[in-house]
């Protein structure tokens, strides 16, 4: 009888797990069918759970020229590339993802990056903030340089990124981006697309005396469009698109040893982004492939200009199951 009476209540504790999870698979398969698109051009995957492995590669650099009564000022710095392994998963679009860094593990990195993406097939963001202190390179006036050190100065850079895609019912982002649908035929689509960026450079305590206490300020807002293109080859898809914006909003300025002074502005000054995508459908459960981001803000003219550049590179292996 007691035999009995647990493998009653065993099997009705399974029975009320079925049907919650049932119920919860019902909920995330509506939200995950809807939508409006061309199934003749993409589809959704046939699996539930999408497992990923990925290696990940940024970086950032920045040129300048500037003048003042000392002669030419032109400066050159970048911070050291950052690598990181993430492992991911998306159940029915809903997705989660741990990422390592080996050589902060290590001790070895001074940098903190964050990433959120957000690919739809009619809308989409991309936010990024980095904290850097291994900004390096060189500052160069009148024949005389100065060493810009791991260390010296301490960069902060948030950017933010959204687009709008006309042709959302056959062309597809995440097609590309997070392989939540297949693209099956190639099609292109006119983006609609805006920036904010908000960035900082400012010497660190362990800088050397002989180096100004500088600070940098930028903060600016693009709005623009472009175009963007999935080209579908047997198990192939290559991805390709620009979103260029012209700067509407521009905030910048420096300060030197307390001293603050407004940096002019200059038309058109713009900010550029720029994606692209290799991905191949090894078979029905297995995809590969790699993707690149770039994000370029270009500031000034040709006498007085400040050019950032910020790319991010993944590749990939992944399981439908």
């Amino acid at each position: 009888m007691l035999l009995t009476l647990t493998v009653g209540l065993t099997a009705s504790a399974q029975t009320r797990r079925e049907v919650v999870r049932n119920r919860v698979d019902s909920v995330l398969r509506v939200n995950y069918e809807k939508g409006v698109y061309d199934t003749l051009y993409m589809k959704r995957p046939d699996s539930k759970l999408t497992l990923r492995l990925r290696g990940n590669l940024s970086g950032t650099s920045i040129k300048g020229k500037d003048k003042d009564d000392g002669g030419t000022i032109k400066s050159d710095l970048k911070t050291k590339p950052r690598g990181t392994i993430s492992v991911g998963a998306s159940y029915l679009g809903l997705s989660a993802a741990v990422a390592i860094n080996p050589a902060s593990l290590a001790g070895k990195s001074r940098d903190t990056e964050y990433n959120i993406n957000f690919y739809g097939n009619r809308f989409g963001l991309e936010a990024n903030f980095l904290d850097s202190k291994t900004l390096s390179g060189d500052i160069s006036q009148a024949g005389n340089s100065i060493q810009v050190e791991k260390g010296d100065a301490r960069f902060t850079l948030f950017t933010i990124t959204g687009y709008y895609a006309f042709n959302h019912r056959r062309f597809s982002y995440p097609a590309a981006f997070t392989q939540s649908y297949i693209q099956k035929r190639s099609a292109g689509s006119w983006l609609l697309g805006a920036t904010f960026q908000s960035g900082r450079i400012k010497n660190t305590d362990d800088a050397p005396a002989y180096m100004n206490d500088t600070r940098l300020t930028m903060n600016c807002f693009a709005i623009g469009g472009g175009y963007g293109h999935n080209f579908v080859a047997k198990k192939w898809l290559f991805h390709i698109s620009a979103q260029p914006c012209l700067i509407v909003y521009n905030d910048n300025s420096v300060r030197v040893n307390g001293e603050k002074q407004k940096t002019g502005t200059h038309f058109p000054e713009m900010i550029f982004n720029t994606r692209a995508a290799i991905i191949y459908n090894i078979n029905r459960k297995y995809f590969a492939g790699s993707t690149f981001l770039f994000n370029t803000t270009v500031l000034g003219d040709k006498d007085e200009y400040t050019d950032l550049l910020k790319w991010r590179a993944r590749a990939f292996v992944g399981i439908r199951l």
